[in-house]
Order: structure tokens, then sequence, then C-alpha cells
């Protein structure tokens, strides 16, 4: 068989990277993530007057009020349970099972999306710690209710004895942020026509942060941003990074022109 009549080539999938190296990686910056919002722990009092501001300019700037969501979710208890069991239970879960999808069927795009979330959680700690900000639930002039706390579940216990997490980094929301980009990654790793329904999952995910009080406009906002910038720095893969098995356009025109050519030496 010559090179005319060899049958179409395919390009191969990229390959994955370890998978112990990057068990390392995430779990390394997991941590150091975790100590870090740690280290913007004990301001509190700036973390209630940064909220008394930013309450003050999203009145200023006419932003649609966030007791109107909370408001919605209040209207029965299961419809404000089932909101507060979707903070607490999918934030992780989901972008877990979302990583772990592109490592096994897109490893390219897995690539360009770890490290565009660790642009933006990066960013992110530097903002907690340069400006710690209390959640509209502790802030009495929202006059919104800590859902959580009063109806469960709940994943924080009070301000002053919680070891765990800390309560005074609400800028940005990384989980708004993180959920929009498990939505722009599929629309990006998949080809269905139905793939923009993914951007239910942060627009489910918006309503939920500010109706259970965890989460001011202003947090989605500022985590867009700083998506949009990780974006448009971190490259992302060509078109060929999610056309394994498929021809690529210039091998697909060479193969091409060599089947007339074949075709044509035939019907002499």
């Amino acid at each position: 068989m010559n090179a005319r009549t060899e049958p179409y080539r395919k390009e191969a999938a990229p390959p994955r990277p370890p998978l112990v190296r990057e068990l390392l990686l995430v779990a390394g910056f997991f941590l150091a993530y975790k100590a870090g919002r740690q280290l913007a722990t004990g301001h509190t009092g700036e973390a209630f007057r940064n909220a008394d501001r930013l309450w003050d300019l999203e009145r200023a700037v006419h932003l649609p009020g966030e007791g109107a969501v909370q408001h919605l979710l209040l209207h029965g208890d299961t419809l404000i349970r089932l909101a507060n069991t979707y903070y607490a239970s999918v934030h992780f879960p989901a972008t877990l099972a979302f990583l772990v999808w592109l490592y096994l069927r897109r490893p390219a795009h897995y690539v360009w999306v770890r490290r565009v979330l660790t642009a933006v959680t990066g960013a992110a700690l530097l903002l907690h710690l340069a400006f710690p900000l209390a959640p509209p639930r502790l802030l009495t002039a929202t006059g919104l209710l800590d859902t959580a706390r009063l109806y469960g579940p709940s994943v924080y216990g009070p301000p002053q004895t919680d070891q765990l997490s800390n309560q005074f980094a609400a800028m940005p929301s990384l989980h708004f942020g993180w959920a929009l980009m498990v939505a722009v990654g599929l629309i990006a790793a998949t080809r269905s026509r139905w793939r923009v329904l993914w951007l239910l999952h942060p627009a489910l995910t918006l309503l939920v942060i500010v109706g259970t009080a965890n989460h001011y406009w202003l947090d989605a906002i500022a985590a867009t941003a700083l998506l949009g910038l990780a974006l448009a720095l971190v490259p992302r893969p060509g078109r060929t990074a999610t056309t394994a098995g498929r021809l690529l356009p210039t091998q697909r025109r060479g193969e091409t022109a060599g089947r007339d050519a074949v075709l044509a030496g035939a019907g002499r």
C-alpha cells in the first residue's frame, strides 16, 4: 500500500499528565490555599467595615437587593433547605467530577482548566488577604437571615470559634467562579448543540450563594472578572485537542487530493 492509498490517518489524543503528579499538585495547592485563608483570619473589624462599605456601594450603583432572592427561597422550608444543601454539597464534588472527566476524556482541556482554576484561586487568596469581607449573613445592616443556621444544613460554625474555615473571605466568591469555569470548560470541551445549558450550573449557584446570604452580588462580579482575566492569559488548547480520532483540516485536504489522484488514475 503506497502513500496515496493509505487509509486516513487519525490524530493521536494528547497524553494525559502523570496521575500521581496531578494528585500531588492539586492536594498541595489545596493545602496551601487553606493555610493561606487562615492567614486572613483575625481581621474581624476590618471585615465588617469593608462589608458596610460594599453594601453601601451596591445600593449606590443600584444593584438589585440580595433580599429579593432570599425572599423567593423563603417561600417554603423545603426550597431553602435545598438551597442550603446545594451550597454545602455541590461546590467541591461538582468541580472534582468535572476535573476527573476532563483528565480521562479531554487531557489537553484538563491542563488548561487546571491552570485557569489555579490562577483564579491564587488571585482570590490574595484578595482575601488584602480585602477581608464579612458575608451578608453576618452583617446586621443587610437584614438578611443566615438560612443555613436557621434551616440547615450548615457548613460553618460560629465565626469566633470556627477553626476550619475563614468566614471573612467573601470576595471573590469561588463558589461562583469555579461553577462558571465548570460551565466554560464543558462548553469548550464538548460539541453538543445543548452544551450552553451547562451555564445553568453557575446561574443556579449564583442564586444560591446570594439567596442564602453567603455572598454579595459584587462577590460574584469580582469572581467573573478574575476568571475573565485568567482565561485571557492562559492559552486555550487548539481545536485539535478535542478532535482526537478526527482528521486535521490540512490532513483532510491532503488525503482528499491523494484519493482524487488515485481515482483519476484508475479511470484512465
